[in-house]
């Protein structure tokens, strides 16, 4: 198996599109476009890429962010082993070699000086400087990077630098449209579209609360556990409690809003 081919997505991943935005990434991949998706947690950002590298054909290699996350952890670095030393490529390198879509999940948890590296393959010259190898890696012509990050989640501390935003288009997401997202959770799950309205309407109260003691709402991630709970016997009000309102807040006042709005919808 080659390189590429074992960073290929074999089966199509379920996305269901909420507006042109697969259009839009694949007339800024034609254009080897760099490209920055924004949204909430848990909204569909990361399947939609791993949709688009099935779509196009192309490898995908996805980095989760952390904040430990140093350059050396991207570009790559030496390491000794019984013959003395030898040179590592990190993901980022890889994907510039082989020609892969780079998928940055959640950048700004990275270190500022970190996502400096990223630059050179952002403009004309889609190069990445290997300093510590002193060697230059010039981009294969497939070669893509996309970056995501949650704009409303991220403190002034904690935000894209505009030399780095500028560099990238940019796709806007957010929590599809209630029918849609019904369907969403119905397909994803495996339940009855009826039972997945209920959930949707539980999600819409706590997302209603977002910037009234809950930083963030619940994701239409956390509507497929609860669904998933459900169909493996575990009774409604239960699922929700464990798989919706718990994992976003310790708050006991937001908690019995919630378990209350629960209440309401599985009565």
């Amino acid at each position: 198996m080659s390189d590429s081919e074992q960073y290929k997505i074999k089966a199509e991943p379920f996305y269901q599109p909420q507006y042109n935005e697969v259009e839009l990434y694949q007339a800024a991949y034609e254009a080897r476009m760099p490209v920055m998706v924004k949204g909430p947690t848990g909204c569909g950002k990361s399947r939609f890429i791993e949709y688009m590298a099935w779509k196009l054909g192309r490898p995908l290699i996805t980095v989760a962010c952390n904040e430990d996350m140093t350059a050396s952890d991207l570009v790559g670095r030496y390491l000794l082993d019984a013959n003395g030393t030898r040179w590592l490529d990190g993901p980022l390198t890889v994907a510039a070699r082989i020609g892969a879509i780079c998928y940055l999940d959640e950048v700004v948890e990275a270190r500022q000086d970190t996502t400096v590296v990223i630059h050179p393959l952002t403009d004309h010259r889609r190069t990445l400087p290997l300093d510590k190898k002193g060697e230059l890696v010039e981009a294969h012509p497939d070669f893509q990077l996309v970056i995501s990050y949650n704009p409303g989640y991220q403190s002034l501390m904690k935000d894209l630098k505009q030399s780095t935003k500028q560099r990238f288009s940019a796709l806007d997401f957010d929590y599809p449209p209630a029918s849609l997202e019904t369907s969403i959770v119905a397909k994803e799950a495996g339940i009855d579209e009826e039972l997945a309205g209920r959930l949707v309407k539980v999600a819409h109260s706590a997302r209603n609360l977002k910037g009234h003691g809950l930083d963030e709402g619940i994701s239409t991630r956390l509507l497929v556990y609860a669904a998933n709970l459900m169909k493996r016997g575990i009774e409604p009000v239960s699922a929700c409690r464990m798989a919706l309102v718990r994992p976003i807040t310790d708050d006991a006042d937001i908690r019995d809003t919630l378990d209350h709005a629960i209440d309401a919808v599985f009565a």
